[in-house]
Parts: C-alpha cells; sequence; structure tokens
C-alpha cells in the first residue's frame, strides 16, 4: 500500500486517481500509523512552503515523514514535495525545512531583461543525467507538466537524477538512497508521468 500523506494541501485528488489508474493500491491519509505501515510513501505539494511546514507540523506528520524516509521504504516528494525535504526556503523569508537533504530552495531570478515568465508553467523536458529505475534509458528527454516559481539547489550534486532548462539549467530531480523527489508533477504528464508512477509503485 502506498501513502499518500495528507496535511490539507496539495493536490491529492490528482495524484490518488494517477496511482489508481496504474493499478497501485494507494491511500491518502494523515494517520501516522499508517504511514509507518505502507510499503511505500508519498509527498505531494502545491502551494506556499512556509503554509505547508506550518500544516505538517498542525497534523503532527513531520516525525512521520522523516520516520518513513529513515526506514529506507520509497519515498517520492512531487513538486513542493521535493522543496520541503531540503533545509530552508526564501519563500516569503528564511522557512527552514525537513532537512532531510542539504541545500535550499531558490526563487528563479530573470532581471537580465528576459522575457520569461514567473511562475514557470508548462510542458518542458526533463534531462536524465544518471541511471534511474523510474526513468526509460530509452528516451532521456521525456516531457513533463511543470508549474512552480522555486527550485532546488542541493549541496550534494551527486544526488541529481534530472535537470532542465528554464532560462537557466536548475535541479527538476533528486535521488538519494531510497528518495525519489521531483518539481514537476507526474500526476499531471500523461503518458510518461504514469509511466514514472507505475515504476515507483513497483519499487517494493
Amino acid at each position: 500500500m502506498i501513502a499518500i500523506i495528507d496535511y490539507g494541501m496539495g493536490n491529492l485528488r490528482s495524484v490518488h486517481k494517477a496511482f489508481e489508474a496504474v493499478g497501485a493500491d494507494a491511500r491518502v491519509t494523515r494517520d501516522p500509523k499508517t504511514i509507518a505501515d505502507a510499503s511505500s510513501v508519498v509527498l505531494p505539494g502545491v502551494g506556499a512552503f512556509k503554509d505547508c511546514m506550518a500544516n505538517l507540523d498542525a497534523y503532527g506528520l513531520i516525525d512521520p515523514v522523516r520516520k518513513a524516509i529513515q526506514s529506507g521504504k520509497p519515498f517520492l516528494g512531487i513538486c513542493l514535495g521535493l522543496q520541503l525535504l531540503f533545509e530552508q526556503s526564501v519563500e516569503f523569508g528564511t522557512v527552514p525545512g525537513l532537512g532531510v537533504l542539504p541545500g535550499k530552495v531558490i526563487r528563479f531570478d530573470f532581471e537580465d531583461g528576459s522575457d520569461l515568465k514567473v511562475p514557470h508553467m508548462g510542458w518542458n523536458t526533463v534531462n536524465v543525467k544518471k541511471d534511474s529505475v523510474l526513468f526509460d534509458a530509452t528516451d532521456p528527454h521525456p516531457y513533463f507538466y511543470f508549474v512552480h516559481s522555486y527550485f532546488v539547489q542541493p549541496d550534494n550534486p551527486s544526488a541529481v537524477v534530472t535537470t532542465t532548462e528554464y532560462g537557466r539549467e536548475f535541479v527538476s530531480g533528486i535521488e538519494h538512497e531510497n528518495i525519489h523527489a521531483f518539481q514537476f508533477h507526474p500526476e499531471k504528464s500523461q503518458r510518461a508521468g504514469l509511466k514514472l508512477l507505475e515504476k515507483f509503485a513497483r519499487l517494493n
């Protein structure tokens, strides 16, 4: 069973439906025991970093999330669920994150006269930088759907699994031990996204 963590924010229904579409047993939950008993855990996210951290704290979910990661079970972070894993974000001041991965979250800054819009929204290419169980080796540049104004800067470059170009090269995915986390939305990315979720569901 895959536990999709419900902290009162995020696109929970879309993520749940996407896992159902690939035949996975997924449940939306904020119960610590259900999260602990799950074979895999998913942390989705949409919204402001500070509000999401506040909700995780209010629902008593910070410790269950950290324990799920420490247990070694497959863990998937989606969009803000990637950003929350890091030490801090500069969104609305400096806000502490879960601190699972070293690094920070910063905002796109196009003050050089670029006409690129923030947020970065729509389909874009993902460049797969290393072998990964979640990507097809025959397609190193799949398309996924993005909606975000901030991106992660990991301190550990070996954790980077994908990058994407939007005015600059930014990290769009990390894989570290049992952690798989992506800035894009696989649940909104049609066939490529469903393939990724199906492979994640099969990790256990």
